[in-house]
């Protein structure tokens, strides 16, 4: 079964082929992926390596963990489950600036 790597640190020159190229080092990569900002469409610094298997996924956490890629130190270990968040509310408050409406 696959283990999936949560990888930060990543260098905003580095891609998700360089990523994936550097953990294939470790064993077989199912697929990796870099989180891109929405606003800027730059990198974040961080993303997700998902090894074929658990065994793998523990070598590339023991040959990537503080070790420099790009030029950045990376930080790798296992990705936790995405927990559940409660909803966001407020921000936009119809348009009203200090209570006032225009």
């Amino acid at each position: 079964m696959a283990t999936r790597l949560y990888v930060g640190g990543i260098a905003y020159a580095s891609t998700e082929d360089s990523l994936r190229d550097a953990f294939a080092q470790a064993g077989n990569v199912v697929s990796s992926k870099i989180i891109i900002d929405k606003m800027t469409g730059r990198s974040r610094g961080f993303g997700f390596v998902e090894m074929a298997t658990e065994d793998e996924a523990h070598k590339a956490i023991e040959l990537w963990n503080g070790k420099e890629l790009d030029g950045r130190t990376l930080t790798v270990n296992e990705a936790r489950p995405l927990e559940d968040r409660p909803q966001r509310t407020g921000g936009y408050n119809g348009g009203a600036q200090n209570g006032n409406r225009w």
